[in-house]
């Protein structure tokens, strides 16, 4: 005899909620509290639970989460995050890093079809066309966070409001009454790069001051590249009296070639970075910077990724930007009058 389908009560029962609530989970709305809605997916992967006519091949309970690469702060923060609501869930995680390459290579392929992962959160990661059909033929849903480029409409999409993040830094730096602001952002085929860089322009051209080439400087969001912009900022006739680092990583590298140019922060240069990870408080003096939800923009795409590959649903939303704030701490300063 079939074991009697568990019904949308016996669920709420278990999660003590009601049954409003449970379908508001099956079907993606929002209106559910996170702890609440992991707490309903974990029971309904304990279950089983499928909705009616999902045709799902029997889950292996592994997602796999593919960074760039894991030797940054910024991916730590994407880890606490989607590890937090996988484990809540019961579910296995699998992290893997492309280095920079392009996801989609035969071997990556075939490890996962051999080990029946069922769905994938992308950070930072593009896609080959290959790819895309090959994961179409396994049947793996997968979700992008913060993606490069234009992306599948069809994908869900996590990110933040980059674009507002940046003008909010660079309205800071206006307010305080600099006008040479110098920005190093991420790499060009970045999309969260390019709105960064778009909300620096337009919080300038708002303020009638003429964005400079000479001040845009393109970097790879880790030390590196904020040292070296910061070195040919520096190096300028007129340098700049600000630098907005397109990551607190960047923003470090900045403090690096001052402090190595007898120059103080933020007497003599101010500094404002981007994503508010744990360094923003070891440094000194503390990173003035636009907190980026790093940890909440994993939960939400690993919570959409369960969602789709356990119960069938259609994210409710196929976009969505998580809001950034601007920290002010102690790196900024009213520009110093000659």
């Amino acid at each position: 005899m079939d074991t009697p389908r568990l019904k949308l009560a016996d669920i709420a029962a278990q999660a003590n909620t009601s049954v409003a609530t449970v379908s508001k989970v099956l079907n993606g709305r929002p209106g559910v509290g996170a702890d609440k809605r992991d707490e309903v997916l974990a029971i309904l992967r304990q279950h089983d639970y499928r909705r009616r006519g999902s045709s799902k091949r029997n889950p292996a309970g592994l997602v796999d989460i593919v960074l760039r690469g894991l030797d940054t702060l910024w991916a730590t923060e994407v880890l606490k995050g989607a590890e937090e609501v996988a484990a809540r869930a019961g579910i296995g995680l699998v992290v893997s890093a492309t280095h920079g390459r392009t996801l989609g290579n035969r071997h990556w392929l075939t490890s996962l079809a051999q080990r029946h992962s069922d769905g994938l959160v992308l950070v930072l990661s593009a896609l080959n066309t290959g790819a895309i059909v090959e994961l179409d033929k396994l049947r793996i849903p997968y979700v992008i966070v913060d993606p490069i480029g234009i992306q599948d409409q069809s994908v869900p999409v996590i990110g933040a409001t980059n674009f507002a993040g940046g003008r909010a830094a660079t309205e800071h730096l206006l307010e305080l009454g600099h006008r040479r602001i110098g920005i190093i952002t991420g790499e060009r085929d970045l999309a969260c790069s390019q709105e960064r860089l778009d909300g620096y322009r337009a919080a300038l051209v708002r303020a009638g001051v003429t964005p400079h080439d000479e001040l845009i400087s393109y970097g790879d969001f880790l030390i590196s590249g904020g040292h070296a912009g910061a070195e040919r900022f520096l190096d300028l006739p007129e340098p700049p009296t600000a630098i907005f680092a397109g990551s607190d990583q960047q923003a470090y590298g900045v403090y690096e070639v001052a402090k190595a140019r007898g120059l103080r922060v933020p007497e003599d240069l101010s500094v404002v970075g981007f994503d508010d990870v744990q360094l923003c408080q070891w440094v000194s003096p503390r990173l003035t910077t636009v907190r980026q939800p790093v940890q909440e923009m994993a939960r939400e795409a690993t919570r959409t990724l369960l969602g789709m590959a356990y119960q069938g649903l259609e994210p409710s939303r196929r976009k969505i930007e998580l809001a950034t704030e601007l920290v002010v701490r102690d790196s900024t300063a009213a520009p110093r009058r000659a």
